[in-house]
């Protein structure tokens, strides 16, 4: 029944997504050209595309501890997956993949926090977008956070800091102990409504105008998009940008508010 759901909140997205030609607002028609359909060839292209491929070959079996499935009494779920069927199950779709370095290469953030490392595909795409930015990812799963390590230190980036533990604990503490604004944040580590809302309002006590969150699987579960309805509603948020996959939320205050869901 779960994909027969999604299948027609996707239809439903379809029938509402516009394109550019649709588009009045300069800002958004500027992402649009810039970004969203920016058709260049970036080495950090065939990086990542080379450690997808690395992963997917590798039938090593990993200690998976998983904070946002658990229900009930259980908070938590734990058992061995092969890392290459763990690559296929969280890896990015290609051009949602590509489109995060994109983000990130465009606007240049400089402060990045990433929920949910998993084994680093994603990270690697926000660190080649800014070499200097300051890269901090949460996960919950050490033996993945090690995998993701030695992927990052394989590719020579030296940007990324990882940060163990369960977001309910961990997130609460980084913002404590770093005061700095938060140039993006990815949030990609729990599809539930509760935890997501919880996690972009700590996240938006640290926001500028220059800010800008991305969120996973908008559409994802009525969960999902009741949060994502939240989110849009936000006071502090003026632009929000719906992709099915990827829900995107600018913070500039010198945009009238306005929601648009965009075919990509």
């Amino acid at each position: 029944m779960k994909i027969i759901g999604l299948i027609y909140r996707y239809l439903r997205y379809l029938r509402k997504a516009k394109t550019k030609y649709h588009v009045h607002s300069p800002f958004v028609y500027d992402f649009i050209v810039k970004v969203l359909q920016d058709k260049s060839h970036y080495d950090a292209y065939d990086t990542v595309s080379a450690l997808r491929k690395e992963l997917s070959r590798n039938f090593s079996p990993i200690e998976m501890i998983d904070f946002g499935s658990g229900a009930g009494k259980r908070k938590y779920k734990t058992r061995f997956r092969k890392v290459t069927d763990i690559a296929h199950k969280t890896a990015q779709p290609l051009k949602f993949s590509r489109l995060l370095y994109r983000l990130v290469n465009y606007y240049q953030p400089k402060q990045i926090l990433e929920l949910g490392t998993s084994l680093g595909l994603s990270t690697t795409n926000l660190a080649l977008g800014n070499k200097n930015a300051y890269i901090t990812t949460i996960e919950g799963c050490a033996s993945a956070a090690s995998l993701a390590r030695e992927n990052f230190d394989n590719i020579g980036l030296e940007n990324i800091r990882i940060i163990i533990g369960n977001f309910d604990q961990a997130l609460p503490d980084f913002l404590k102990k770093d005061q700095q604004s938060l140039g993006m944040v990815f949030f990609d580590g729990n599809h539930r409504k509760e935890p997501t809302i919880n996690y972009f309002n700590q996240c938006l006590e640290r926001v500028n105008n220059e800010s800008f969150f991305v969120f996973d699987d908008i559409h994802w579960s009525t969960e999902m998009e009741e949060a994502w309805e939240y989110i849009k509603a936000k006071e502090e948020v003026s632009i929000t940008i719906d992709l099915f996959n990827l829900g995107i939320v600018f913070f500039r205050k010198d945009i009238a508010k306005q929601n648009f869901i965009l075919r990509f």
